[in-house]
């Protein structure tokens, strides 16, 4: 399996490169040459798999560059009950006949982004030591990316992180599980604006080829392809769960910020796990809504992003999004180039043809949104009728998925967080504070080691050359 870049660079890569690399050197997104096909006579040799296995059968149909015993390790190692709380994983819940939830926030940091990162963080450990070489990894977080990165990589031999944050615009305990670390491989800034303006850093620094190599930068966004990877397993584990034949369909609600996660279920589903719709829901924030709306993709300005209660959605430029247009389009690597590169820059949007826009529908796309009423709403209904509680951005997705319900196809909500790491909105909603794990009592008084910074790549730039 090779991977190719979505603005037009044919160069075929392995695996093993495109995992260090993040960004390619064109500036687009790294995709597999074609998506491996999976018949429904391998589904049900799937179905019943413990997680850890799964991953690897999954797995395996898009890394052939490292060993199978050795991706089979990796991959037992990172997906155990010692890690993720129970034996199943990622455990469906049935809030009502048709329609659960997607357990996948039982990992070290309570959010759904530690099943992909656990995983890199291994994955970098086994090929860097394979290279014999270091890799600074920068990234970009809204709340629970840096966390997850962070913990898969503090104490990693050959790896530092440098990860940025929109400084005042995550939760206390968001930043708290951040900025208390202080193992000396962890590097947090927080950035003054917002997290596109971080995201901007990035794609800047990555873009800046001669650092980038000198400096050996890697991402662990999900602009990195390994992390996004590792997420289209848990697809295939909720769909055996909420299934018992091999030809039924079933639907997929995903809160929606940077579109790695729904794009996720958008390669599970080209790969022929039978989804029949993947429910985007997002906050106030609602450029991707608009989009499978529309076919305008409008990012705002800083000034125009929504502070909301479900932060690590308050994002108006979506990495990941590319990758789908790029297939929307017919994998047209000049057309996507044209649009993300030229029209987006100059114009500040995009509009997709009426016949472009008529393709949606064919990838099983629709969409809804969700406003702070809406999720204390959601939040208190489905703690009062299911004794289930909920966070923020979970209730996003449930709130749009009920709009989206059909009869005989299971919905299947995949929640994001657990709720302790937004106990404010979950106090206004529900009149109390949510449970936390002992081990993350009192997080927010913890000591904090953090560096406050303009949002500017230069500098950024600055302080990775004075800290490696």
């Amino acid at each position: 399996m090779k991977y190719i870049s979505t603005r037009g660079d044919k160069t075929e890569r392995g695996f093993s490169d495109i995992l260090l690399e993040g960004l390619a050197p064109d500036g687009g997104l790294y995709l597999p040459t074609h998506y491996p096909k999976v018949a429904r006579s391998t589904l049900a040799q799937w179905r019943g798999l413990p997680y850890n296995e799964l991953a690897f059968e999954v797995l395996s149909l898009f890394i052939d560059d490292i060993p199978a015993a050795d991706l089979r390790a990796i991959v037992d190692k990172t997906y155990t009950p010692a890690v993720f709380g129970t034996r199943e994983i990622t455990p469906l819940k049935t809030l009502q006949p048709g329609l659960h939830l997607e357990a996948l926030s039982n990992g070290p940091t309570l959010a759904f982004k530690d099943m992909a990162m656990q995983l890199l963080g291994n994955l970098f450990e086994y090929e860097l030591a394979r290279r014999g070489e270091t890799l600074n990894i920068l990234g970009a977080t809204s709340g629970d990316t840096g966390s997850a990165a962070e913990y898969a990589m503090r104490g990693k031999q050959g790896v530092r992180v440098f990860m940025l944050s929109p400084k005042g615009r995550m939760s206390p305990f968001q930043q708290a599980q951040m900025f208390s670390l202080q193992d000396a491989n962890i590097h947090n800034i927080a950035i003054e604006g917002v997290f596109d303006d971080c995201q901007d850093i990035v794609k800047a620094t990555s873009n800046d080829l001669e650092f980038k190599r000198r400096h050996k930068i890697g991402t662990v966004n999900s602009i990195n392809w390994a992390r996004l990877l590792a997420q289209v397993v848990y697809y295939f584990a909720g769909y055996f769960q909420a299934t018992r034949s091999d030809d039924e369909q079933v639907s997929f609600a995903v809160p929606s910020g940077n579109f790695g996660n729904i794009c996720a279920g958008h390669v599970a589903r080209m790969m022929g796990l039978p989804v029949k719709h993947l429910v985007l829901a997002t906050n106030e924030n609602r450029v991707l809504d608009e989009f499978f709306r529309t076919g305008a993709y409008r990012p705002r300005g800083s000034a125009e992003t929504f502070e909301t209660s479900s932060p690590s959605m308050d994002i108006s430029k979506a990495s990941n999004f590319e990758r789908f247009v790029f297939d929307l389009l017919g994998r047209d690597g000049e057309r996507t180039r044209e649009m993300f590169k030229a029209q987006l820059e100059k114009q500040g949007f995009f509009q997709l043809s009426p016949a472009e826009f008529e393709c949606i529908s064919a990838y099983g796309f629709v969409s809804g949104h969700s406003t702070h009423a809406d999720r204390l709403a959601t939040i208190r209904q489905t703690w009062e009728q299911n004794g289930v509680m909920i966070d923020t951005h979970t209730a996003d997705g449930l709130k749009v998925a009920r709009e989206f319900i059909e009869p005989s196809v299971p919905m299947i909500v995949l929640e994001t967080a657990l709720p302790a790491k937004f106990a404010e909105t979950i106090v206004e909603a529900l009149g109390r504070e949510p449970d936390r794990p002992a081990a993350l009592q009192g997080i927010e008084a913890l000591p904090k080691r953090f560096r406050v910074m303009p949002a500017d790549a230069a500098a950024v730039k600055t302080y990775i050359t004075e800290n490696t």
